[in-house]
């Protein structure tokens, strides 16, 4: 019973604890709410009085912008009114100024035509004028100009004649130390050998019996020979020699050499031959390759493709006119740059000119046409400047030289073919010159005869002196000496003189 009572006692102990908790908790809560509640409205209060300060400070700030932007229209305003009088002002003078350009107009165009005016009226004076002279004169404008021209020509002609002369004197002197001087120190600058190479390939035999043995068995031997070297072997009586033809030099002196050690090595049938001609190729390429560079260093050009230098060493067995053409060349460049320096002329364009003026005979057994144009094509393929190409294309006159240092490499190529002993031309040749300049003087009126001297370099005119006064015969001597220039080729100068003599014949009876 007690057990259950206390038990009982228990239950309702922790009932009206339960009860005073949750009464304690829900009074706490409700404290909570109202504070929470009071937080609300300050946090309210104080974001409304910051509302209410910021509206305050946007309005305040609106109102200076407002006043800003008033402050700027004013002076806006008061620029554009400026702005606006001043243009007015400068309208009102412009009006001025077209009033009185208008006037200026007005009198300019008036005055203009009083000059017509008065220029017609003084034409009409002018031609009334000149007709009255011609009336009188019986003579018109053009005729008696030459009338007059004629007169005084016919009353000094003694002094032109004597002034012309005198003009012709001093300065043929004068030109000619010029050029003596110039052409002089370029010659002792570079003094080249005079040597004149002979043309002919001949290949000496040590017996007769080793000319057989080059024939070969139905002649197998120098057919192969022929085949492989594209030259001709010429066997004939001739005694211990024989003579290879062919018109490609570089060819002739590969059979040349071939055949030169064919017959030292004692050894001669096809397959011997074939496999010497193709060391003794290999061989020349070389040597073309190694002249070439060499001679384009001792001239001093530089900047040479290598395949252009290789077609200028096949000219080291290019002849021409007893000259080897490499040699030739390089006298060429020697004489071009020291005549160029002394006429103040470019060096370098000059000394690459002459070294490759004669490139195109190198290939001209090839090409068809003159060897100056063919020069002048191999040169464009490679690049070579413009001013260099001109000098080639001018320097026999397929061209006309339009530089000074065209014109220089013309003179030194001249020097170098017309120097004692380079120049071995035939007696065809020779003699077609000589009828080629008498006949150009042969072709003027009032020549009774003309006489080629002196290797060419000099022509006599003998004139009829009735036809021909002492001032005609200057005037023919230039007209005579200007054709041989334009149609004929020659090295050096001609000197061109015209006699005029006057023979009075009587006989004592």
């Amino acid at each position: 019973m007690g057990t259950t009572a206390y038990i009982v006692l228990l239950a309702i102990g922790l009932a009206v604890g339960g009860g005073v908790g949750f009464y304690i908790r829900n009074n706490q809560k409700k404290q909570e709410e109202m504070k929470a509640e009071e937080e609300k409205q300050r946090i309210l209060r104080d974001a409304d009085a910051k509302v209410r300060e910021l509206l305050f400070e946007a309005k305040n700030e609106a109102w200076k912008i407002q006043e800003d932007a008033k402050k700027e229209e004013r002076e806006r305003r008061t620029k554009l009114q400026a702005v606006e009088e001043r243009l007015v002002k400068k309208e009102d003078a412009l009006d001025q100024r077209l009033d009185g350009a208008e006037k200026l107009k007005e009198e300019l165009e008036g005055k203009i035509n009083s000059v017509k005016q008065l220029k017609l009226e003084v034409q009409a004076i002018y031609e009334q004028q000149k007709g009255q002279l011609e009336e009188v004169a019986k003579l018109s404008k053009d005729e008696a100009r030459q009338l007059l021209l004629k007169k005084v020509e016919e009353e000094s002609k003694d002094e032109i004649v004597a002034y012309v002369k005198k003009l012709e004197v001093q300065l043929r002197e004068e030109a000619d130390g010029k050029a003596k001087h110039i052409i002089a120190d370029a010659i002792q600058k570079y003094a080249a050998e005079t040597a004149v190479e002979s043309t002919a390939t001949i290949v000496a035999l040590p017996n007769d019996e080793m000319k057989g043995r080059i024939i070969g068995r139905e002649g197998r031997n120098i057919n192969t020979f022929e085949e492989i070297t594209g030259v001709d072997v010429i066997v004939d009586d001739t005694p211990g020699s024989i003579i290879i033809s062919g018109f490609d030099l570089v060819r002739r002196y590969i059979a040349k050499i071939a055949l030169e050690r064919l017959v030292e090595d004692g050894r001669i049938h096809p397959a011997r031959i074939e496999e010497m001609v193709t060391r003794v190729k290999e061989e020349v390429n070389t040597l073309i390759k190694e002249l070439g560079e060499k001679a384009a260093v001792e001239t001093g050009v530089v900047g040479l493709p290598m395949n252009l230098i290789k077609i200028l060493g096949r000219l080291k067995f290019r002849v021409s006119y007893g000259q080897n053409v490499l040699k030739h060349s390089m006298e060429v460049a020697f004489l071009a740059a020291h005549m160029a320096t002394e006429l103040k002329a470019d060096a370098n364009i000059c000394r690459k000119a002459g070294l490759l003026h004669d490139i195109g005979k190198a290939v001209d057994h090839e090409i068809q046409g003159r060897h100056a144009l063919i020069g002048r094509d191999i040169l464009k393929k490679f690049g070579i400047t413009p001013e260099v190409i001109h000098c080639v294309e001018a320097h026999e006159g397929d061209v006309e030289a339009e530089s000074l240092e065209a014109k220089i490499v013309q003179a030194a190529n001249l020097i170098s073919v017309a120097r004692p002993g380079a120049n071995r031309e035939n007696l065809d040749n020779f003699l077609k010159r000589l009828d080629e300049i008498e006949n150009v003087a042969d072709s003027f009126d009032g020549v009774k005869k003309s006489y080629a001297i002196q290797a060419g370099r000099e022509v006599r005119i003998f004139v009829d002196p009735e036809k021909v006064d002492d001032l005609q015969a200057i005037k023919l001597s230039h007209e005579i000496a200007k054709k041989i220039e334009n149609d004929l080729r020659y090295p050096g100068q001609v000197k061109v003189e015209v006699i005029r003599e006057r023979r009075t014949e009587i006989f004592a009876e």
